[in-house]
């Protein structure tokens, strides 16, 4: 997927292939669902014969969108739970760390390296160093979760996420923002560490990539 990364308010904007319309989110109150059917129907902005991303749309949403489309095409889905709110060195991530994180993120098909550098040079972004190498990391994300919290296999055990969690969650409360994170159902993982932290499902939101057949 080639990307193309333009500046909104300082926010970056994926757009894939060059496209401006074909990754977007569905926003609707659950009672209204039959209000997508105006999405259904929608032919300017919406080209359902090409593929489409669809990023972090309600599950609800995205089960009433995947009934109108079983007819065109099929849909390729990761599901993530959204939850609202030692000795090792804290530090400022910076864009050369954008790689290493990228190689690790489970979903790097969906997101390019650019997106990475981006955030980090926007958004909070901070990782644990141990004896200067990069060892845990956690990103502020351009639609506000907390995301990418992961540890390198050799640094595991040692209590580095829930240092990272804890501090980026204040850090993030105290530049006014909301604190959540969107967890995969099966990481029970990352679902004891932020339970642990007083974090609670709120709802389940699904990424998908729609494919005309």
């Amino acid at each position: 997927m080639t990307c193309i990364l333009v500046h909104i308010l300082s926010y970056p904007v994926l757009h894939p292939n060059g496209r401006t319309y074909e990754s977007f989110c569905v926003f609707c109150p659950s009672g209204e669902l039959d209000n997508l059917r105006q999405l259904e129907q929608e032919d300017v902005l919406v080209d359902w014969s090409s593929p489409i991303f669809l990023n972090f749309t309600h599950c609800a949403i995205m089960d009433r969108l995947e009934e109108f489309y079983q007819p065109i095409g099929t849909m390729e889905k990761v599901r993530g739970d959204v939850l609202p709110t030692e000795e090792a060195e804290m530090k400022q991530l910076k864009p050369e760390h954008a790689k290493t994180i990228h190689d690790l993120y489970p979903a790097n098909t969906m997101e390019c390296v650019e997106v990475f550098e981006k955030l980090i040079s926007a958004l909070p972004a901070y990782g644990v160093f141990s004896d200067g190498e990069l060892a845990a990391w956690m990103v502020q994300s351009y639609y506000g979760a907390m995301f990418s919290m992961q540890t390198r296999p050799e640094f595991r055990r040692k209590g580095y996420g829930i240092h990272l969690a804890k501090f980026l969650t204040d850090l993030v409360i105290s530049r006014g923002y909301i604190p959540f994170v969107m967890i995969r159902p099966e990481n029970d993982a990352s679902q004891s560490l932020y339970t642990k932290l007083g974090f609670e499902k709120h709802y389940q939101t699904v990424r998908a990539i729609l494919r005309p057949h």
